[in-house]
């Protein structure tokens, strides 16, 4: 249930509700929509006959929320219907929650049962985990490469196309990566060498906001990244400005460029950053750290030389086929 919400659920988790009596489901819901009903409130109003609900088990893949947000707390809904015994998965990584409405349906004389399927409901909401413990976005790299470890050609401008590596099946799957992201980020010289639009037309979901690094603002503003109304991030060294849907957020002089991007994206809430640059601002990302998951779109294409695909230590640990391209994962 909690997964039916992939891609429009964030800055919030995933989550799932269901509701036994006698073990059978009486009622079930999942959230479905930033600011709408949590998991917990569906399910409760898909039940038809409420009176039900004082003999019932929820069982509920995260934490009932405990405080006031786009909407009231789950735990007081609960306690209002005076369900007797609640099922949880896992704890809420948020410390506005964070046991406390564990503690709030305790108080209540409801029966709590946790650590029921924690790992998979962890599993499940790494990226909402990762941006509350760490304190940044959940990092995602992606690029393709040949067969024999080159990511395209070398070129100057733009009027030499790039070397086209991925299917048109890896494409879409690129542009449904997308869609669950909440910003995209690349460098200047993808910027100018590729002219991309960083949309989801391939793909039936919402666009990431777009995030530049343009240290010098060397960008014309000719090029796609800045049409199609989308909300765009350029992190420079000369202005801070706002025009229509672009923003311009200077770097100060002192700051480390990674640390001071993903620590003004989590202050924003951006949860995930999907990074597609080209060599240079990957490796920026692999020689930190930063980032929690890899995917590589491995063709059996060979180009003999060019730009070499940057080196991601350590051994992949899952791969998916798509016809003649393989999407090796890093995690």
């Amino acid at each position: 249930m909690a997964k039916l919400g992939h891609g429009t659920v964030s800055p919030n988790p995933m989550v799932g509700a269901v509701i036994v009596v006698d073990n059978q489901i009486i009622g079930e819901g999942f959230h479905q929509k930033f600011g709408g009903p949590h998991a917990e409130v569906n399910a409760i109003n898909s039940v038809v006959n409420k009176s039900l609900l004082k003999k019932a088990t929820i069982y509920v893949s995260l934490e009932p929320c405990s405080h006031f947000g786009k909407t009231p707390p789950c735990a007081d809904l609960i306690i209002k219907h005076q369900i007797p015994k609640v099922v949880i998965a896992a704890i809420d990584a948020n410390a506005k929650v964070c046991g406390n409405g564990i503690a709030k349906l305790k108080n209540a004389g409801i029966e709590v049962i946790t650590g029921v399927l924690e790992e998979e409901s962890n599993n499940l909401n790494k990226t909402f985990n990762t941006f509350h413990q760490k304190k940044r976005p959940y990092i995602t790299l992606k690029w393709a490469e040949s067969s024999d470890g080159y990511i395209d050609h070398h070129r100057i401008d733009d009027s030499i196309p790039a070397q086209k590596i991925s299917n048109s099946s890896a494409s879409r799957w690129v542009h449904q990566l997308r869609s669950q992201s909440d910003g995209i980020l690349i460098g200047k010289n993808t910027a100018l060498l590729d002219n991309p639009s960083l949309t989801t037309r391939k793909w039936d979901g919402q666009h990431p906001m777009r995030i530049i690094i343009d240290s010098n603002l060397e960008l014309s503003d000719s090029l796609n990244l800045f049409h199609d109304e989308i909300n765009t991030l350029i992190f420079n060294r000369k202005k801070s400005e706002i025009a229509s849907h672009i923003e311009f957020i200077q770097i100060p002089e002192k700051e480390k460029t990674l640390n001071f991007i993903l620590s003004y994206l989590w202050n924003h809430n951006i949860q995930s950053l999907l990074v597609e640059g080209g060599t240079h601002t990957l490796q920026q990302f692999i020689d930190q750290q930063l980032y929690d998951t890899a995917y590589i779109i491995k063709s059996q294409k060979s180009l003999n030389h060019g730009i070499a695909a940057p080196p991601l230590p350590g051994t992949f640990n899952n791969c998916t086929k798509l016809y003649d391209n393989e999407i090796l994962i890093y995690e």
